[in-house]
């Protein structure tokens, strides 16, 4: 009971609006149509409305029946959702998967993966949050998420169990406006040191785990978006994914810069699937990190 009414008296209304009749919705529900009446009686009685006219040949909902009638098919659908969530934790399997990404993690796989995820296990509740590069890291520890799709620089950490999943190449960049863009030849760090460089960089600890800093300047970006904004407008250069750049190199909207003795590795970071390593990842998180690990497996082994 939901104080004076049933999840059947919702669901006898709504068969009734479904089927068209009051005969019609006992034939759906196997019950006889003087138990249909009786039910959609009480519900009008407790409610103090009239839910349908009955003046006419076949009662019709009333306008205030035809509203109820939209309430009553959320509040049996959250019924369901209730039922299958508990369903699932009594099979072993997450109440919900928290997912805390990287600003460098290309969205393509993710949303090829997350969307199987959806299919797999429909009624499982997923959040998802992007993080500022130190962000996801934090929110293991915090608890706040079971799984990371992540940086771990410059190592991983003892209490995390990470799993690589990809290479992301990094490619340095300046707008055709900026005076780096006019260079024939590598840029020496002289030549970098007195020009903007635009880094990402942990909100909440700025100054830490930097790598690539090749510049005296620097302006600090939590988000790659805002960073390539300031990097189109000719405000300094930075190192942005290869798969992010490519079409504006080709377009012409961005420069390439080479970098003399550059001692960044080419192949770039490694993104992590990772947890903690006193937290058992249920089903789904188990699921999604073999399909994530499974559709990269093939750009990280031939990135090698």
């Amino acid at each position: 009971m939901l104080g004076s009414l049933s999840l059947d008296q919702l669901r006898v209304l709504v068969t009734i609006a479904d089927t068209g009749s009051f005969s019609a919705a006992g034939r759906k529900l196997d019950r006889a149509q003087s138990a249909i009446s009786q039910a959609v009686a009480t519900l009008e009685a407790t409610q103090g409305v009239m839910l349908f006219d009955r003046s006419g040949y076949r009662p019709h909902l009333t306008e205030i029946g035809r509203v109820l009638v939209d309430q009553a098919r959320l509040v049996l659908a959250s019924a369901a959702r209730f039922e299958m969530m508990a369903a699932g934790t009594r099979e072993g399997r997450e109440a919900e998967l928290a997912l805390a990404i990287d600003p460098l993690v290309p969205s393509a796989p993710l949303i090829d993966s997350l969307r199987a995820l959806s299919d797999a296990f429909p009624d499982l509740p997923v959040s998802f949050s992007t993080e500022g590069l130190g962000g996801s890291l934090r929110r293991l520890r915090s608890d706040s998420a079971s799984l990371a799709i992540c940086l771990l620089l410059p190592t991983v950490p003892e209490d995390i169990a990470a799993y690589p999943l990809l290479r992301i190449g990094m490619q340095p960049v300046v707008a055709p406006s900026h005076p780096l863009a006019a260079l024939t030849r590598p840029a020496t760090r002289s030549d970098l040191e007195p020009h903007v460089q635009l880094v990402l960089s942990d909100p909440v600890n700025p100054a830490e785990e930097n790598y690539g800093l090749l510049s005296a300047r620097l302006w600090r970006f939590v988000d790659l978006s805002r960073r390539l904004d300031f990097l189109y407008a000719g405000f300094g250069w930075c190192r942005m994914p290869e798969h992010l750049v490519a079409a504006p190199l080709e377009e012409g909207r961005l420069i390439a810069l080479r970098i003399e003795d550059d001692a960044t590795p080419g192949d770039g970071p490694t993104i992590y699937a990772a947890h903690r390593r006193d937290r058992v990842v249920g089903p789904a998180g188990r699921w999604l990190l073999d399909t994530l690990r499974q559709r990269l497996a093939a750009d990280f082994t031939s990135s090698d």
